[in-house]
């Protein structure tokens, strides 16, 4: 390798609340001389991580631009509103927004959730991030709804969250530039797609063009010729096929003799 060579790496950005790890154990048992190395980011500044090519790829929650980026949805996740355990909505297993109306409801500035209106009474003040929300709930001062991964990453012993039925969702999706699809971010893509090491799709080219060809018993590698005088259908004159015994139509033992009709002759 010169100098000026660069060894490849993958670079992965992903948004609070995604768990990356198990794609990321394929990844070094499939290809462990590509180091992959993992961003943390918050989720509104994900897409900007790949628009200034901090990032070859990142887990992130849709909407994205599509006239820019390509994506692959994943999964939607469930929504939950996050309250204190002493709170009256723990007592039931799932709530609609209705039931939410007479609550104070934070929506802090990194709210993931695509709101035409926000549930529940306003806060006084809205909070910076998810995780400054939590802390107001663990005071009892409101509730706040959001994707059951961000209730399980900020998880408190005093809170509790429950499923609300009729609450938007959020999709987590691998997302890249469209200009910028590599052959790294292909392998990626094979891996979260759950495709098997031996498939070619989501693989580099180089490395598919490494995978040796299917070679005969006999281990030249080339296919082998048929043997001299041997083809693989005889024709006889006139290139018109002949019977599997190679004899001709008119032969004495023919298969058209057998076949000949007529009265027996009358033996003297």
């Amino acid at each position: 390798m010169t100098g000026s060579e660069v060894p490849p790496s993958f670079r992965l950005a992903y948004v609070p609340g995604v768990t990356p790890a198990k794609w990321v154990r394929i990844w070094n048992e499939r290809l462990p001389d590509v180091p992959l190395t993992l961003l943390q980011v918050p989720a509104t500044q994900a897409p900007e991580v790949l628009r200034d090519r901090e990032a070859d790829a990142a887990l992130l929650r849709l909407p994205v631009d599509r006239t820019f980026f390509s994506a692959i949805p994943l999964y939607t996740e469930t929504t939950v509103v996050v309250v204190p355990k002493d709170h009256l909505v723990s007592a039931v297993e799932e709530v609609s927004l209705a039931d939410l109306a007479e609550e104070v409801v934070f929506h802090p500035l990194d709210d993931v959730l695509d709101w035409e209106q926000p549930p529940g009474l306003p806060a006084f003040e809205r909070p910076a991030t998810t995780e400054d929300a939590i802390e107001l709930v663990a005071a009892g001062v409101g509730l706040l709804v959001v994707p059951q991964s961000l209730a399980r990453l900020y998880h408190r012993r005093d809170l509790t969250y429950r499923t609300v039925v009729d609450a938007p969702q959020s999709g987590v999706a691998l997302s890249w530039p469209e200009d910028a699809t590599t052959d790294l971010v292909e392998d990626f893509i094979g891996i979260v797609r759950g495709r098997t090491v031996n498939s070619t799709r989501g693989r580099s080219t180089a490395q598919a063009a490494a995978q040796p060809k299917q070679t005969r018993s006999d281990g030249t590698g080339a296919r082998r010729q048929p043997a001299a005088g041997k083809t693989a259908g005889k024709t006889g004159r006139a290139g018109k096929p002949t019977g599997t015994t190679g004899r001709s139509a008119r032969s004495g033992s023919g298969g058209s003799q057998g076949n000949r009709r007529g009265k027996p002759r009358r033996r003297s």
